[in-house]
């Protein structure tokens, strides 16, 4: 029996490292831009399905194989079952991949309009930068997960608004997918809660070892529910007080939630990311569909 090394990866290898899991965020912001712009998706079908593609198994799935990459010797240390640091994306498949997934996104995002390519260009070098030396955002809890939420959140917003218009989306909608962003910022920060001592030994300045425990958890609650308040202020000001009020009960929900948070964030990180979040998006969405009227005004 032969104990040759693979050559090449097998497909379920390149999968995994693509981590499909982390495609929904920004799929579900892209179809945020999408209800946001008012422009029947039956009229541009073909369009939408082309940004989901490019927003998630294309964008995100490059951020996530680049990482993997540049990661690849902690990972052979802290988790050696990995794709890239097991073998099962052997040499340096891992870069080549990292590249074709760039050069795949680039070529979609082209064919979609210059304000979606210069936006996916944006996220791209933001991605690469996330990652690679000498730049390594991610070593930067404010810096790191700023790069994640505007790429996450506000871009693929931003995308699918484009898309939809074919051009620059108004500012009202530029503003909803600006302020989510930054809220997300600390939805970014909820996941450094379960990498604390590794952060620790590897030199990561994630928020709680910047800030420790507490005043992250404070700060990053705070950055949840500003622009959330702020969202609801502007949409009373548009004279949209049903979804103002929706999106002002999610956050009261939320905040009840942080109350219980605060109390225990390490071992409550988890438990608060999976309800809270759920809460956060479906205000983008209802926010989203707040304006969706606006461009008939």
């Amino acid at each position: 029996m032969s104990n040759s090394v693979a050559v090449r990866p097998a497909p379920s290898a390149v999968l995994e490292v693509l981590h499909p899991i982390t495609w929904f965020p920004p799929m579900w912001a892209f179809g945020c831009g999408v209800v946001s712009s008012g422009v029947p998706i039956s009229s541009r079908w073909v369009e939408v399905i082309a940004g989901i593609v490019l927003c998630g198994p294309l964008l995100v799935a490059t951020s996530q194989v680049v990482n993997d990459w540049f990661d690849r010797d902690v990972d052979a240390i802290n988790e050696p079952n990995r794709p890239i640091p097991s073998g099962r994306i052997p040499g340096r498949w891992g870069l080549y991949l990292s590249f074709l997934w760039t050069a795949a996104s680039l070529l979609v995002a082209s064919q979609l309009g210059a304000w979606v390519f210069g936006a996916a260009v944006l996220g791209l070098v933001l991605a690469w930068m996330y990652s690679m030396p000498p730049f390594r955002l991610k070593q930067n809890g404010w810096l790191g997960n700023g790069a994640c939420a505007i790429t996450y959140e506000g871009f693929a917003w931003f995308t699918g608004a484009a898309v939809m218009l074919g051009g620059l989306p108004p500012w009202w909608i530029v503003t909803l997918a600006l302020l989510y962003s930054a809220g997300a910022h600390g939805i970014m920060t909820l996941n450094d809660f379960k990498s604390i001592e590794g952060d620790i030994k590897t030199g990561v300045g994630s928020l709680p070892v910047k800030l420790g425990v507490d005043n992250a958890a404070r700060v990053l609650c705070a950055v949840m529910a500003i622009p959330q308040v702020i969202v609801v202020a502007l949409l009373l000001s548009w004279d949209r007080p049903i979804q103002a009020g929706i999106v002002g009960f999610v956050l009261a929900v939320q905040l009840a939630l942080m109350v219980r948070f605060l109390r225990s964030p390490v071992e409550r990180a988890t438990w608060f990311s999976g309800l809270g979040v759920a809460l956060y998006v479906s205000g983008m969405m209802a926010s989203a569909v707040a304006v969706s009227s606006f461009g008939a005004a």
